[in-house]
C-alpha cells in the first residue's frame, strides 16, 4: 500500500458531555465528559485507521492541551509526529441536549503561530526522509498562518512527486488551486464560496466545477452534498454518486470520514472513482454513529458493497 502522512496546524482536543436541557441563565448540570483527539487532519488519521488502513499524522502541539492530545492519540495507538509550537491547542466543547437531541458544538480559535514556526513546519515537510504518495491538508489555518500555506504544501507535494488532496475552505483552498493540486473535497457552501457566485441549480455546479478541473486547478473534485451524496467532477467522468438511506444520527466526522475512504482507497491501489465510493461510503457510515465517534469499518464495507452493485 501506497503511505499517507496528513497535516493540521489546528488541531483540538474535543470535550464532548451531555446534558437534559440547554437553558440559558441558569447553571447546567452535564454527565461525565469525554476528551477525544479532534481537527481536521487529526479525524482523517483516526478514520483511516478504523477502516483498516495506516497514516502519519504530522501537527503543531503546545502546551497543556497539546501533551493531552498527544497522550490520547498514543491510546488510540495512532502514528503521530508532533510538531512543537510555543502556543497552546485549542479545546472544543460539544454538548448533547438529552431531551432534543440537538448537539451544540462550541469550535474555539487555535494558538498563534509564529513565522519561524509554520515556516518551520514546511521545512520539515520538504526534508522528511520518506516523500508521502498522498499528502492530506485538512481543516483550519490558525492565526499567524498565512492564508497560501497549503499552496506552499503543494508547491512541495508536487516537487516531492505526491499527490495533494484539500479538505479546507475559503481563502486557503483558493490559494491552493492556484498551485494546483490532486484533489479537493468542499461541501455545496463552500463550492458556492469558492465558485464566487449564487449558484443554486446542479447543471450550474457541474459547469463551474468543470471550469476548474479544465484549467487544471485540481485533477478531481468531490463536492460533498450531506444525505444526496456527492457530485463528482474530474478529467475522466462527472457523476453524481447517490448513497443508501441510512438512519442520521449525528453529522458529526462525515467529512472526515470521506477524506478517510477516498485516500486510503487510493493508497490501495484502487481507481479514482472506486474510491470515491469508497469514501463516500465511509462519510455515509460516519452518520450512522451516536455524537462524535467517526465511521465503523463493517458499516463503511457493507454501505460500499451496495453502492457498486448499484452504480456498476
Amino acid at each position: 500500500m501506497k503511505n499517507i502522512v496528513a497535516i493540521t496546524l489546528n488541531p483540538a482536543v474535543d470535550k464532548s458531555s451531555i446534558v437534559d436541557h440547554v437553558v440559558p441563565e441558569i447553571k447546567l448540570y452535564c454527565k461525565t465528559p469525554r476528551f477525544e483527539p479532534g481537527g481536521g487532519g487529526v479525524n482523517v488519521c483516526r478514520a483511516i485507521q478504523k477502516l483498516g488502513g495506516n497514516s502519519l499524522l504530522i501537527y503543531a502541539s503546545g502546551g497543556l492541551t497539546g501533551n493531552r492530545l498527544q497522550e490520547l492519540l498514543d491510546y488510540e495507538r495512532l502514528d503521530h509526529q508532533p510538531f512543537p509550537i510555543i502556543g497552546v491547542n485549542r479545546e472544543n466543547l460539544i454538548i448533547l441536549e438529552e431531551s432534543t437531541g440537538q448537539q451544540f458544538r462550541f469550535g474555539m480559535p487555535g494558538p498563534v503561530l509564529l513565522k519561524k514556526e509554520w515556516r518551520q513546519f514546511l521545512h520539515e515537510l520538504s526534508r522528511s526522509e520518506t516523500s508521502p504518495d498522498y499528502l492530506v491538508a485538512s481543516g483550519s489555518l490558525p492565526p499567524g498562518v498565512p492564508a497560501d500555506f497549503y499552496a506552499q504544501a503543494a508547491r512541495i507535494a508536487k516537487r516531492r512527486g505526491s499527490k495533494m488532496i484539500i479538505d479546507a475552505s475559503g481563502e486557503s483552498l483558493k490559494e491552493a488551486l492556484r498551485e494546483g493540486v490532486y484533489l479537493i473535497k468542499p461541501n455545496f457552501r463552500e463550492f458556492r464560496e469558492l465558485a464566487g457566485k449564487d449558484i443554486k441549480e446542479e447543471s450550474q455546479v457541474r459547469a463551474e466545477a468543470q471550469k476548474i478541473v479544465k484549467s487544471g486547478q485540481c485533477e478531481a473534485m468531490v463536492i460533498s452534498l450531506g444525505a444526496a451524496g456527492a457530485l463528482v467532477i474530474s478529467k475522466e467522468f462527472t457523476e453524481h454518486i447517490l448513497p443508501p438511506a441510512v438512519p442520521i444520527i449525528s453529522k458529526v466526522g462525515a467529512g472526515d470520514s470521506m477524506v478517510a475512504g477516498i485516500v486510503l482507497s487510493l493508497a490501495r491501489g484502487k481507481p479514482l472513482r472506486e474510491s470515491i465510493i469508497f469514501g463516500i461510503a465511509a462519510g455515509t457510515a460516519a452518520v450512522m454513529t451516536p455524537g462524535t465517534e467517526l465511521c465503523r469499518r463493517e458499516d463503511a464495507e457493507r454501505l460500499f458493497k451496495i453502492m457498486v452493485s448499484n452504480t456498476y
